[in-house]
């Protein structure tokens, strides 16, 4: 029945093909023709020609590092392809202010992507190159387009609160042992334990396992026999330890990402489903109504006169 359909598919190659806002406003009050200009520029055919056009100009952007390649005749058509495509993203950008009015700016990626797109917009004078190399931020306009990633880039932000709580954890070791380390080593070694900054950054090496053993243990254990009782030890807690809470806070919040995503879907699923038996509810009840009506006896009196 019209209205009722239940679509739970998801968009082919990851590609968000409803909106790429989670705050998307609905028809009611906008004019028609925005309401088509928004649902154009969401739909499959639109999002997978802006997906192929950051690719393009990613690459585009790879080529013009080549000094040689652009004094060939090559290069004013990669710069013409460049404004060409960077015009793109304007209008795409314009079109869903446009369609969306100031709700536009309510979605963050609407603003990732503005502000992308605006920092290829910046001219390239004097003091202002800083900026200009800053064009291959376009590349990541792939977050917003591109659900899968969309929703691993939502899940390292809800991770960040309990990150910060391990990064408190990992910083309360590196100073015990920083402490630790400097004391025991400073004579020994001062150029990695000479005092409390070099030693954590010292142990900043060690806890990447970069050259940990030959270049920094084992010259500090042929003066200090017992060193490996300090490395050891701050190794299996910083590396083995503390970085894998990293790794089990994103992975978690990864889940509760995609167990929301199927709790809307489910929502959703359960409403269309609702809808849907109310409307046989009526339609029964109609059906009966109408069989009663039909079935009602007639009067078999005669008219009056006769």
């Amino acid at each position: 029945m019209p209205g009722t359909t239940v679509s739970t598919s998801a968009p082919p190659d990851g590609l968000d093909t409803t909106s790429a806002d989670q705050d998307a406003p609905t028809a009611r009050g906008r004019a028609a023709w925005r309401v088509r200009l928004d649902e154009l520029l969401h739909s499959t055919f639109f999002t997978r020609t802006i997906t192929a056009l950051i690719v393009v100009n990613a690459a585009l952007l790879g080529l013009e590092t080549s000094r040689g390649l652009m004094a060939t005749g090559a290069g004013p058509v990669i710069q013409v392809a460049n404004t060409a495509i960077l015009v793109v993203f304007v209008l795409e950008i314009a079109a869903k202010l446009v369609a969306r009015g100031p709700r536009f700016f309510l979605s963050g990626w609407n603003v990732f992507d503005t502000l992308v797109v605006g920092i290829a917009l910046v001219p390239a004078a004097q003091g202002l190159q800083v900026l200009r190399s800053l064009r291959v931020l376009r590349v990541l306009r792939m977050l917003s387009t591109i659900k899968n990633l969309r929703d691993i880039v939502e899940a390292i932000g809800r991770a960040l609160s309990g990150m910060a709580w391990t990064s408190l954890l990992l910083l309360l070791v590196f100073y015990v042992f920083g402490v630790i380390g400097t004391e025991l080593f400073r004579d020994a070694q001062p150029e990695f334990f000479g005092d409390l900054g070099r030693t954590m950054y010292t142990l900043f090496q060690v806890m990447t396992l970069e050259s940990w053993s030959m270049g920094i243990a084992r010259p500090t254990m042929e003066t200090e026999p017992l060193a490996w009782v300090f490395f050891v030890p701050f190794i299996l807690v910083s590396s083995f330890m503390v970085l894998n809470l990293f790794i089990a806070i994103i992975v978690n919040a990864t889940q509760s990402v995609h167990e929301e995503e199927q709790q809307d879907v489910n929502a959703l699923i359960l409403s269309e489903l609702m809808a849907l038996r109310e409307e046989v509810a009526e339609l029964r009840d109609a059906r009966e109504g109408t069989n009663a009506t039909s079935d009602a006896p007639t009067d078999p009196s005669p008219p009056p006169g006769r």
